[in-house]
């Protein structure tokens, strides 16, 4: 789940928020709110990959990532993706999702708190950090939040 979290949340930071700050009036502010969401989830979900399986705090740091998880898909499908799709034609949309699907296929997979939430940070650093989780991925190397590989 971790993976697909975060190759969901970065394809959305390099691909979909920034043509919504370019389209929607107040584009700005929408993809701050859900940017600092996808900041907490980050910080939480590190946090947890530290704690060991039977850690007294790892259960409520995993209780408020589902929360905010839940309230960063809210915002994005209740607020973001609408005003995106009034604000562009078709096509765009078409575009915007195939190239959302790709860097979701190429993106890292864990969190990594301290890469910029926008481009073009997120997508330098993005490209190794990607190497690096997918080997560890394929490898089972490290931990994961189920408390695996430690």
């Amino acid at each position: 789940m971790v993976q697909l979290v975060f190759s969901h949340a970065f394809a959305e930071e390099t691909v979909l928020w920034p043509a919504v700050r370019a389209s929607v009036t107040d584009g700005e502010e929408l993809t701050a709110r859900v940017e600092e969401e996808h900041q907490q989830i980050n910080d939480l979900v590190a946090d947890i990959e530290r704690l060991p399986a039977g850690d007294p705090g790892r259960e409520d740091k995993v209780q408020q990532a589902f929360a905010l998880i839940r309230q960063a898909i809210r915002d994005e499908e209740d607020l973001l993706l609408p005003r995106l799709q009034d604000a562009v034609n078709t096509a765009r949309l078409r575009t915007l999702g195939t190239t959302w699907a790709a860097v979701r296929q190429t993106a890292p997979t864990h969190p990594h708190p301290i890469i910029p939430r926008r481009p073009p940070g997120n997508g330098l650093l993005g490209v190794p950090l990607s190497i690096y989780d997918r080997v560890r991925d394929a490898l089972s190397i490290g931990s994961s939040v189920s408390g695996r590989g430690r």
